[in-house]
């Protein structure tokens, strides 16, 4: 019988084995390269009168106090006009609505100088949405945001205190993440039973394979300084649901101060539910992430400028 059960226990770990070998190979092999390639026609935005103009570089020096990505639109964008110098970068992901057309009404409300419009020839998920932006922007700051308004803008200004509370010396880096996790408990109360599981089995997925300390990587209300955006955004391979743990993940490779702070969080009707298969989906890229920065497939680069 000792005989018969050792033999199981070296098949299983053999088929264990196995089994790891083809996770490997298939994370491996199937390891998209960072696509910072862009069309001509994506290297340029529509003034208030209608020509064209050259995006600028995130390489050159910041022009303004903060720039604001927005993946797609919101009808509602800021009315209210800060003190400090902004832009709003619109990124049209490839879409087939009218999102470029609503977009440049407001570019030719307030000017191109405020609201700016960039639209992707294909579509690339919103983590390749929101890193083309951010290669565009003049920002000194550089503030993802959803585009249905779940945070207030006016949040910012917690999260630009988190990134004072933070060491950004010498070089300038830091990260300051919005976070909805002392929500987390009201949001259980409301959730099917299936789906808080899937939710906690993403959180220790995220915890175990990429990133640690960090509650909420998936709240999209996230600001850089420019140099932490250049760092983390050229290396960045995920361009879909679970790009912000890449990005967190490359940031504390890099060792970039990560600050995370409670911002305000509503649930807007009609936005954008995350399906079941997505959060499959999200939890095949987690494993994946760290197996192909393991096995040496995905590489943490040097920033460089875009084509």
């Amino acid at each position: 019988r000792m005989d018969c059960l050792c033999e199981i226990i070296h098949c299983l770990v053999g088929l264990a084995v196995a089994a790891l070998i083809v996770v490997l190979l298939v994370a491996h092999l199937t390891a998209g390269m960072v696509d910072l390639k862009r069309h001509e026609k994506e290297t340029l935005f529509p003034t208030a009168t209608g020509e064209k103009e050259p995006f600028p570089s995130l390489h050159d020096p910041s022009s303004l106090e903060l720039s604001v990505i927005v993946p797609e639109i919101s009808l509602s964008l800021q009315k209210q006009q800060p003190l400090f110098t902004y832009e709003v970068i619109v990124v049209d992901d490839g879409s087939s609505d009218q999102t470029t057309e609503v977009a440049l009404r407001y570019t030719r409300k307030y000017g191109a100088d405020k609201v700016r419009v960039l639209t992707l020839v294909k579509n690339r998920g919103k983590g390749g949405a929101v890193r083309m932006g951010t290669l565009s922007s003049r920002g000194k700051l550089i503030l993802m945001a959803d585009a249905d308004g779940a945070t207030k803008f006016a949040d910012v200004e917690k999260v630009e205190a988190g990134l004072h509370d933070v060491n950004i010396k010498p070089e300038n880096m830091a990260i300051s993440c919005g976070s909805r996790a002392h929500l987390e408990e009201e949001a259980v109360a409301s959730r099917s039973m299936f789906r808080t599981f899937l939710m906690y089995g993403f959180h220790f997925l995220v915890w175990f394979f990429c990133v640690r300390g960090i509650k909420d990587t998936q709240c999209g209300f996230k600001l850089f300084t420019r140099e932490a955006a250049l760092k983390t955004f050229s290396s960045l391979h995920v361009e879909r649901w679970a790009f912000d743990v890449e990005l967190l993940y490359i940031a504390q490779c890099f060792k970039i101060p990560i600050a995370e702070v409670a911002v305000n969080w509503t649930e807007i009707e009609g936005s954008k539910l995350v399906p079941v298969w997505s959060w499959l989906q999200m939890g095949r890229d987690l494993v994946f992430i760290r197996l192909r920065y393991i096995t040496g497939a995905w590489r943490l680069e040097s920033p460089r400028k875009t084509d």
